[in-house]
């Protein structure tokens, strides 16, 4: 794991000082070693940098950047299978001098030129100058594991693994895309490919870019994409032989997750998806897994929430692993969020990464890589949201028949499945009168929008400046799908999992000089789990295979209890101890200074919520990360 950046400049106002400091900028990423190169050419300059996380040939041979004849590449990821096309490469005629997988991708990419990522089971970032050809070519893994931002404007390309990198040029304009906040305040993140910045954006999974440098065109090509595999016919398999054969894929999947030169452990939850990864890993071992829990400290008052350790122990007691637990408490949690904007250098309203960033800083203290079970939700159809949105799906199925009811009872009907502000009348009519003008065609995903967005009654003159109506995944095509749960899990698979997910956990290991490793998110797994029939995953009980094959491992009595997230008291923090971070970010000082939001209404809304009357109080957190951010970055 490690971190790249640097620039294409076409004015020549760049050199090896600005590259040195953008590269210092995520040291965090690759404490263990980092490397700068310039190539000047007639008509533009070219730099290269890399921090370095040691973990496949820790020699200084697998050095970057690397060069291999005409090509130069700087690299963030892992390819699991490299020995495997090592071998092949072998065969064809290739020597090689390290034994590193960075080594394999410029031999590889020689050989194949793009088709080359078709062979790649991993998560990677990887860009290759072609000093030949004057060509720049990045690649982007299929689930969007690993981060890749990009600049252009006035002739200037800047790239990195993270947005901090881009302050250290001087020639960077930071301004704020206000549609991109628009897009923070619905979701809690900015989906790609759009960022927080004007003449910025992220590249999406699965995707390519090249830059020709003669012309100065950028192109981008899809080379993968979840949602093909959803719209294949089903397979025609009976339960026995999807569940043999998925076992199958996730150890295959899991053990290429193991390869490493140094220590691995596994974050363990003690939900199925954590505990098939340890257990599968677990089975047959000599050497016992090293596992990592969290805990959290009750709070003063004694107020209640989940605390996962428990559960997890008795898992590891039972698998045999060699298993460390560690309680925090309050303030060991809450010291944390004044440190979020500094790695998530976009505004990232997912709370769940104050927890993430402290259970990777234990496990650090054991291990350089660790595995986390992120996907089985998504892959499987974990999230209860899935049960909402049939119920929902079913009624609104019946408006057509129902319209003649009286309105008091379609009224109540609406506010089953749509939350709206109580008592507002006027809100409860548009709502219904939006879904009876749905087009057909899009009523799946419009209806799982609504789960994500924010209340428009609560959104209403929040905003200084409206924003550009954009396209994000739930614009896609769905219209060849066979199922309805299908949609929602295609949609949360290539977007949630992507911008939200993937980024917290990026961006919590990465802070403590770790590796994670997504061992769920083999594209191997999800492309034979997409054509299996619903029934096998979702039905009476939802993940049906997943958990049938953790039963094989470990005990139900074990795993059957309710399901529960990553969650901290985070409403009930900023009531109390953390009360003044809304005091130095949400006052009419810096909403006025930050210039996106109205005060009055930020004002409103604050009181609001300490009053406990606000419908969504996850809005105060939202706000309080951005102006946090705004405050660290502009």
């Amino acid at each position: 794991m490690c971190g790249i950046c640097g620039f294409i400049d076409f004015k020549f106002n760049s050199g090896i000082q600005i590259l040195e400091e953008m590269v210092s900028a995520q040291n965090h990423r690759g404490p263990d070693d980092n490397g700068s190169l310039i190539f000047k050419k007639e008509n533009f300059v070219v730099g290269l940098g890399h921090t370095r996380l040691s973990i496949l040939d820790l020699t200084k041979l697998g050095k970057q950047p690397m060069k291999f004849e005409n090509l130069s590449i700087v690299y963030n990821g892992e390819i699991y299978n490299f020995k495997e096309i090592k071998k092949e490469l072998v065969l064809l005629g290739h020597s090689f001098f390290s034994d590193s997988d960075t080594e394999v991708i410029l031999h590889s990419f020689k050989e194949w030129g793009i088709k080359c990522v078709e062979k790649f089971i991993g998560m990677f970032v990887f860009l290759i100058f072609d000093r030949l050809n004057n060509k720049i070519t990045v690649f982007r893994d299929r689930a969007g594991v690993k981060p890749f931002y990009y600049y252009w404007n006035q002739d200037l390309f800047l790239f990195s693994s993270e947005l901090k990198t881009f302050h250290k040029h001087p020639k960077f304009l930071k301004k704020v895309d206000i549609s991109s906040v628009h897009q923070y305040m619905d979701f809690g993140y900015i989906p790609a490919p759009y960022c927080i910045f004007q003449g910025c954006k992220k590249l999406e999974s699965g995707h390519i870019l090249t830059f020709d440098l003669k012309t100065k065109v950028i192109e981008l090509t899809k080379y993968w994409d979840v949602t093909s595999f959803y719209k294949m016919d089903k397979l025609k398999i009976t339960y026995k032989e999807a569940k043999l054969q998925l076992e199958k894929l996730l150890k295959s999947s899991f053990e290429y997750r193991m390869v490493s030169d140094v220590p691995v452990g596994v974050f363990l939850s003690g939900g199925f998806d954590s505990t098939a990864v340890t257990a599968v890993l677990q089975n047959g071992r000599s050497d016992k897994l090293k596992t990592y829990t969290i805990g959290f400290q009750k709070g003063k008052d004694d107020n209640s929430f989940y605390n996962e350790a428990p559960f997890a122990k008795a898992i590891a007691n039972h698998l045999g692993t060699d298993h460390k637990e560690y309680y925090c408490s309050e303030k060991q949690a809450q010291k944390i969020i004044p440190e979020l904007p500094h790695f998530y250098d976009e505004p990232f309203g997912d709370s769940s990464a104050i927890p993430t960033t402290l259970v990777s800083r234990i496990a650090k203290e054991d291990v350089t890589v660790v595995l986390s079970a992120d996907g089985g939700d998504e892959i499987f159809g974990g999230y209860s949201i899935y049960t909402t949105f049939l119920k929902n799906l079913a009624i609104i199925n019946t408006v057509p028949n129902i319209c003649k009811k009286p309105l008091s009872k379609l009224l109540k009907l609406v506010q089953y499945f749509i939350p709206v502000q109580k008592n507002n009348l006027k809100n409860k009519i548009n709502v219904f009168s939006y879904l009876l003008s749905l087009n057909k065609n899009k009523l799946h995903q419009e209806l799982f929008k609504k789960y994500f967005k924010l209340n428009s009654s609560i959104k209403k003159n929040l905003f200084v400046n409206n924003a550009e109506t954009r396209t994000t995944k739930f614009d896609c095509d769905f219209s060849d799908f066979k199922k309805d749960l299908s949609i929602p899990m295609c949609i949360d698979y290539s977007m949630y999992l992507e911008d939200d997910i993937l980024t917290k956990v990026d961006r919590a290991t990465m802070s403590t000089s770790i590796e994670g490793r997504e061992p769920f998110l083999d594209h191997r797994i999800i492309e034979f789990v997409a054509r299996l029939p619903i029934s096998f995953k979702y039905g009476v009980t939802q993940k049906k295979i997943l958990k049938d094959i953790v039963y094989k491992y470990v005990p139900k009595e074990l795993m059957d209890r309710p399901k529960s997230g990553f969650s901290i008291p985070i409403n009930y923090w900023l009531k109390n101890d953390l009360k003044y971070l809304i005091d130095q970010n949400l006052d009419l000082k810096s909403i006025k200074k930050s210039k996106i939001f109205k005060p009055l209404k930020v004002e409103n809304l604050k009181k609001s919520f300490f009053k406990g009357d606000l419908d969504n109080s996850d809005v105060i957190w939202k706000l309080l990360q951005f102006q946090m951010w705004f405050k660290k970055w502009m």
